[in-house]
């Protein structure tokens, strides 16, 4: 089984020069030249994924489509590569065809729009006798997406159907320990309820050996994933947002950025000691994924920090017992940090759309589109389901009852499906459970009815018990404060994005306490130099305000 995650893809951010590209190789009125009228006949249409997938578009799911519900034949093309270059590209070349699905991103959406290619589909949101789940999609979403002229330029799409109720997501950030080797040192999970705990233990796990004869490191993560969010979370500092261009904490009537909050150089120098007394993997920050998930697998770490999708679930969801080092992975409540009272939020749990379907204006397919997506935003708590995997009795089926436990019902979609080979798996669904919404009153990987091997129970409890630990919570207006078209925002973010990344490596690998003092004063000038950091909060302040007041 290839468990499915709340996906955040993250859409990469695209450079000011490449929008000007955009800017100057396109032309032309938005217009509505695709019309109902002209397109009602066709039952075809094809959708550009912002995303790199193996596509086989005669796959059972797609068929299942075409053949019976909703009628549509949908044709797939997917990005290869980076997607923004591609977007880039794409637009400068004639634009797509019919439809394109991005993630949600202030930078996708502008490009869309200033490429005066995109349809404005504000009026297909109000025909419930025609298009009723595209009628039915929470009014606070549609309007945030309004323009100053009223005009809604995509179909919102992986929502909550209960904003007042969201589902908390797969929380997967945490810290996470190795229990045979606690028990080897002779300490227990009690042990590491704070930080000095955890130090304890690995010092002690330093001296341990893994079954080649090395010795265990003792502390690792993957910084290509930015897995030290989570030092800096337990901290007590917010490293995410929901959407928003920075992550942002209230305080009273402030707000505190994350790179003003003085807990977060704390947990830089946190790190850094740990670098400096051998205790954290010197290779952290140079590790790719396959060489972190190799460590994991033989079982060379004794305690990690981060991601556990980073680590790689399927280390111990292909376990039925204590057979591997991956077996023996626990999940432990973030260590408490003096000077930190609260852990601060990694998970933002944020009910509004993750992605966005555009059309183009001159599609002759029009009614196949808006028919396709209102099938798949069906407001049903097992919709997502149906989207990826066809709807109950045709592939899978309830084990007793509906919104109970379900397994597959196909024995040839199962193989295929869990075969472990991307052509394989493609034939069956092309995994299309982003065009639809998500509900907290089921789950459908959660709620998979084979427990056979075990260890695929474990990922289940490693996020149920995450989430409760204290670092999600429900986003605030300040949580999604958009960049600004034209601004500073979209001009010196990539800018930030750099300087973070640079400095993050020259904190944590700095040889003594005098090189950490001199890179954290680096790092300070290169925020306000490089990157113009007062200058960004002050618009951020600005965009918050003008948010409040639309």
């Amino acid at each position: 089984m290839n468990l499915r995650g709340w996906r955040n893809k993250g859409a990469a951010v695209l450079s000011t020069a490449m929008l000007v590209s955009v800017l100057s190789a396109c032309s032309g009125a938005a217009g509505t030249s695709g019309t109902d009228e002209g397109a009602s006949g066709s039952k075809t249409f094809k959708l550009w994924l912002g995303w790199s997938a193996t596509v086989n578009n005669d796959s059972m799911v797609q068929k299942y489509w075409r053949e019976k519900e909703p009628g549509i034949n949908v044709q797939l093309e997917s990005t290869q590569g980076d997607a923004m270059t591609q977007l880039n590209l794409k637009l400068n070349t004639g634009g797509f065809e019919d439809a394109a699905i991005f993630s949600r991103g202030d930078v996708v959406t502008n490009a869309m729009i200033r490429s005066k290619s995109v349809l404005p589909l504000e009026q297909y949101f109000d025909m419930p006798d025609k298009y009723p789940s595209l009628a039915a999609i929470p009014k606070v979403y549609l309007d945030k997406m309004k323009d100053a002229d009223g005009h809604i330029w995509s179909i919102p799409t992986w929502f909550d159907q209960d904003p007042k109720d969201p589902w908390p997501g797969w929380a997967s950030l945490g810290w996470f320990v190795r229990s045979d080797v606690l028990e080897k040192v002779g300490m227990t999970k009690d042990d590491l309820k704070t930080i000095d705990g955890v130090e304890k233990y690995l010092k002690l796990a330093a001296g341990q050996k893994d079954a080649s004869g090395k010795n265990l490191l003792p502390l690792s993560f993957m910084s290509d994933a930015n897995d030290e969010n989570v030092v800096l979370s337990t901290f007590g500092v917010t490293v995410s947002s929901a959407g928003g261009v920075i992550p942002v904490e209230k305080k009273g009537n402030d707000y505190e950025f994350i790179y003003d909050n003085p807990e977060y150089k704390a947990a830089y120098q946190w790190m850094n000691k740990m670098y400096r007394e051998n205790l954290l993997d010197p290779e952290a920050i140079t590790d790719k994924k396959e060489r972190y998930k190799e460590k994991n697998k033989t079982g060379r770490v004794a305690m990690n920090v981060g991601g556990f999708f980073n680590m790689d679930a399927s280390l111990w969801e292909t376990l039925d017992g204590p057979t591997e080092p991956a077996w023996f992975y626990d999940v432990i409540p973030y260590p408490k940090v003096p000077g930190a009272p609260h852990v601060g939020a990694n998970q933002i749990i944020n009910p509004y759309p993750a992605n966005d379907v555009y059309i183009n204006k001159n599609t002759k397919n029009l009614d196949a589109i808006l028919s396709f997506f209102d099938y798949t935003l069906q407001q049903k708590p097992e919709q997502q389901q149906v989207a990826n995997e066809g709807p109950a009795g045709v592939f899978w089926d309830w084990v007793d009852q509906p919104l109970g436990k379900w397994t597959y019902t196909d024995a040839k979609y199962k193989e295929l499906h869990d075969s472990g080979d991307s052509a394989k798996k493609a034939s069956t669904t092309p995994e299309l459970y982003a065009t639809s919404s998500y509900s907290n009153k089921w789950y459908p990987w959660w709620n998979y009815g084979v427990t056979d091997p075990k260890g695929r129970l474990k990922t289940i409890e490693f996020t149920e018990s995450i989430g409760k630990m204290g670092g999600a919570r429900v986003a605030e207006d300040y949580d999604m404060v958009k960049a600004k078209p034209g601004g500073l925002w979209e001009k010196y973010l990539p800018e930030l994005e750099n300087v973070r990344k640079e400095y993050k490596a020259k904190l944590i690998m700095a040889k003594d306490e005098a090189g950490f003092e001199q890179a954290w004063t680096e790092f300070q000038s290169a925020l306000e130099k490089r990157a113009h950091w007062s200058e960004l909060k002050n618009e951020w302040h600005e965009e918050l305000q003008a948010q409040a007041n639309k």
